[in-house]
C-alpha cells in the first residue's frame, strides 16, 4: 500500500483530500518510487502501476491536467481530461481534482458548506499571474466561505530566485517584500507559502492551513526538481464524498 498524507485542516466531513509522498511505489531511481508523472522519463508501465495503486484509494480516476504554469481553471465535472490548465474545480460527488508537483506549491480549496472543491498548481509564475484568484473566481462562492490547505513545496530557506521573480510579486503588491530575504550573492530566498497566504488573504480567504513542508530538504518524503533535476511527481487530490456536508 502506498504512503499518503491526509491534510490537517477544518474541512467539512464530506470533503476528502490526500497528498501522495514519494514512497510506496514501484518506480526505480531517480523516480523512486511513487512517481505519478508520465512526462518525466519514467517507464509508462510503472507510472500506470503507481496510478493504479493510487486509484484504489479514490472514488474515481483523478481529473489529470496538462499543467503549463498558467492561470486557467477548468471545471472537472464536465470538461475533458488532460486539458492545459493549472487548476480544477469540482462540484459533483466523486469527481477527483488533482495537481502534480515537485517543488511548486499545491493548494487545495473547499467551501465551508462542502459544495465545491478545487486543486491549484501554484508555481511562482502561476502564483504571480493570479492562478489562485482565477481558481477562487471559478469556484463561484464568497471567498470568505473558503478554506485553503497549502501542500508540500520548496521551503523559504531553499527557494533561491532572481530579481525578476521578486519584481513579479512586489510590483503588484509592495507587502510581498516580506516574502523575500536578500542573499550576499545578489539573489533572493523566496517564501512561496507567505506569497500564497498574501494572495489568498487579499482575495478574502481567511482560513489557511498547511504550509510547513519543504520538498527540497525532506528528501525521504518528497520529490524535488530543484534538488534532483530528473525526479518524480507527487499528487495533491481533493473530492466531495457522497455524504452530506458539515
Amino acid at each position: 500500500m502506498t504512503d499518503l498524507l491526509v491534510p490537517a485542516w477544518p474541512a467539512p466531513t464530506n470533503v476528502r483530500a490526500l497528498q501522495t509522498l514519494r514512497t510506496g511505489g514501484c518506480s526505480p531511481a531517480p523516480w523512486n518510487s511513487f512517481n505519478l508523472g508520465n512526462h518525466v522519463g519514467d517507464s509508462p508501465a510503472l507510472v500506470a502501476a503507481n496510478r493504479a495503486m493510487l486509484r484504489e484509494r479514490l472514488p474515481a480516476e483523478p481529473f489529470w491536467l496538462q499543467q503549463v504554469h498558467g492561470i486557467a481553471a477548468v471545471n472537472a465535472d464536465f470538461e475533458a481530461n488532460l486539458l492545459e490548465a493549472d487548476a480544477a474545480i469540482g462540484r459533483l460527488p466523486g469527481r477527483v481534482c488533482a495537481v502534480m508537483t515537485a517543488d511548486c506549491l499545491p493548494v487545495l480549496l473547499c467551501d465551508r458548506a462542502g459544495t465545491v472543491v478545487a486543486a491549484a498548481h501554484a508555481g511562482w509564475r502561476g502564483l504571480a499571474a493570479g492562478v489562485l484568484e482565477a481558481t477562487i473566481k471559478k469556484m463561484d462562492v464568497p471567498a470568505s466561505d473558503l478554506l485553503a490547505w497549502l501542500g508540500p513545496a520548496i521551503g523559504p530557506k531553499c527557494f533561491e530566485v532572481g530579481d525578476e521573480v521578486r519584481a513579479s510579486f512586489v510590483d503588484k503588491d509592495p507587502s510581498a517584500t516580506l516574502a523575500f530575504a536578500a542573499k550576499p550573492s545578489g539573489k533572493w530566498l523566496a517564501d512561496i507559502y507567505t506569497l500564497a497566504r498574501q494572495r489568498l488573504q487579499a482575495a478574502g480567504v481567511n482560513s489557511i492551513s498547511g504550509g510547513d513542508f519543504c520538498t527540497f530538504t525532506e528528501a525521504e518524503r518528497f520529490f524535488s526538481y530543484r534538488r534532483d533535476g530528473v525526479t518524480g511527481r507527487m499528487a495533491s487530490l481533493i473530492w466531495l464524498d457522497h455524504q452530506s456536508g458539515v
